[in-house]
């Protein structure tokens, strides 16, 4: 258990100092105030009372840094969870979402305690794209009605229910109300440009929020929709009919699976960010207790936030003390100001949430592995359109059996001219070539499953490496999670001033590859049929 459960705080406060304590409260007020309006607008769109999302910031965004496996992860409500808490709360009520939460928060510290968090990587590239583009697209379709001020008393849950329901009620649309979503969506992207240390979305809310109370402007407020925010937060537990427990596994599961993979690609985002090297497992048993402790609060699921995470490290933070700090920013604030924020107009988090949408929208990853296999195109439209259309926990089941199967379908057309086994990848070390140069032989399918093992052992070369050279005689193909993995092994050697060399790349490969970023990154010239070539060409370059 002591193993598997390790804090990082508890690692990086030896040796802390003032100077370091200085750049991590930074950092954290920063990361609260930005935290502030997504909190609330998260909360919102998920169907639940705006301080729920407040509440949820700070419980489990302080549990997460207290306890988690990573240096600066940064916890709290997040888009990716707003599609299933809607889902959950329309048919099982606030305590059915409290109830799901809290097993999701048991699955979470039953897959950290089974060491769960290295397999959870293996999740393809394609999937993780699809169904985020498609919360991406379900996030930004309910926002329309307070974005466009409609005049609708329920709007349909369904995709294009919904849509239908929009443009027959667009003549009810309000002109302040786009005005309001046009300029906080103006000012949340644009604002930074000018102000660096104070994010847009909070600079959108307090001048939009002003500007509807001198003038009076009639749009829909917080308060004319929930109600006062309560300024505190006190424990409670929801009401149990134990004969619909079992109705909340498949939620429960869906918010535990959905948590884990959010939180740890936000570990890693974050390592590469500060070179760091987080604790999946530890991670996922913070992530599980902070789960468990946000609903008996009044909270809503959490995970790790990466764009919280991305400014926290941008701002100096690099211990979880800045997380903790976050959290009680954003209590002072709660405490202090939470009577005001009722205020706020509900087209400028439309518009807040519209801009969260665009960036979670992936659409970069989305077009380029549409450039690439037709395989992986299959699991990404798949994933997309379920997500969208029918439900995300039938998105990610699906997605993740046809991944499998289809990773199956390509390993039978390989006709056993190389039998596969994740552990035969090797460093190979030749005496008769000078030590500046590094060979590392791939023996196997560079798929999602051993992309990320791939990248880890390439990530360990010695630092006095000036030529690294790629053997691929052995590799049949490669699906879009391994050439993105391998694309991202080639900036971190070009960042470390080292030379990559490729050689025996078959066709196929060579197409896959020729379709990514790594034709910017690696010339023609250092790709080569036979290893010799290589050796000569690694040669002219030490």
């Amino acid at each position: 258990m002591n193993s598997i459960f390790k804090p990082k705080l508890f690692t990086v406060l030896k040796g802390y100092d003032a100077q370091a304590f200085q750049r991590d409260l930074f950092a954290g007020i920063i990361v609260g105030i930005v935290a502030l309006p997504l909190a609330i607008a998260f909360a919102v769109a998920s169907g639940v009372s705006p301080e729920k999302g407040l509440i949820t910031a700070i419980i489990a965004g302080f549990t997460i840094s207290l306890l988690g496996g990573s240096r600066v992860q940064i916890g709290g409500p997040t888009g990716a969870f707003i599609v299933i808490v809607y889902g959950i709360v329309e048919q099982y009520g606030i305590d059915g979402l409290m109830i799901s939460t809290f097993l999701a928060g048991i699955f979470l510290i039953i897959f950290g305690l089974l060491r769960l968090g290295s397999v959870l990587k293996f999740i393809p590239h394609p999937l993780i794209v699809g169904f985020t583009s498609g919360i991406a697209l379900v996030i930004f379709s309910t926002q329309i009605k307070a974005a466009f001020g409609l005049q609708i008393d329920k709007v349909p849950s369904e995709f294009l229910a919904k849509w239908s329901c929009y443009f027959t009620n667009l003549s009810s649309l309000n002109i302040y109300s786009i005005a309001i979503s046009g300029g906080t969506i103006l000012l949340t992207v644009f604002a930074g440009k000018w102000i660096k240390k104070i994010p847009g979305s909070f600079i959108a809310i307090i001048l939009m929020t002003a500007l509807v109370q001198i003038f009076d402007v009639p749009v829909n407020t917080i308060e004319t929709v929930y109600g006062s925010i309560p300024n505190s937060f006190h424990f409670s537990l929801p009401a149990i009919d134990w004969t619909n427990v079992p109705n909340y596994f498949q939620p429960a599961i869906t918010i535990a699976i959905l948590g884990a993979i959010e939180s740890l690609l936000s570990a890693v985002v974050a390592d590469g960010m500060i070179g760091g090297n987080h604790r999946s497992n530890t991670e996922l048993i913070a992530q599980g207790i902070a789960n468990i402790f946000s609903p008996i609060f009044g909270g809503i699921p959490a995970t790790g936030a990466i764009a919280r995470t991305a400014t926290n490290v941008k701002n100096g933070g690099r211990t979880p003390v800045a997380g903790i700090i976050h959290a009680f920013t954003l209590l002072l604030i709660m405490l202090v100001f939470g009577k005001w924020a009722k205020l706020i107009p509900m087209s400028c988090l439309a518009g807040i949430l519209i801009v969260v949408s665009y960036n979670m929208s992936e659409w970069r990853s989305f077009r380029s592995i549409l450039k690439g296999s037709r395989f992986d195109i299959i699991v990404l439209l798949t994933t997309f359109f379920l997500t969208v259309l029918v439900d995300l926990t039938v998105a990610i089941e699906i997605g993740i059996v046809l991944a499998s199967l289809i990773f199956m379908y390509r390993m039978s057309k390989i006709n056993g001219v190389f039998q596969p086994e994740l552990e035969t990848d090797e460093i190979q070390t030749y005496s008769q070539i000078p030590k500046e140069i590094e060979i590392y032989e791939i023996s196997g399918p560079f798929f999602f499953a051993a992309a990320k093992r791939y990248q880890e052992l390439l990530g360990d070369l010695k630092s006095s490496t000036s030529v690294l050279i790629v053997r691929m005689r052995h590799v049949p193909f490669m699906d879009n999670t391994g050439v993105r993995n391998f694309t991202e092994i080639i900036k971190d050697l070009e960042r470390r001033k080292t030379k990559v060399i490729l050689s025996g790349v078959n066709a196929d490969v060579l197409k896959e590859l020729r379709n990514s970023q790594i034709q910017h990154l690696i010339n023609e010239e250092h790709i080569f049929d036979n290893f010799d070539d290589a050796v000569k060409r690694a040669q002219t370059l030490i």
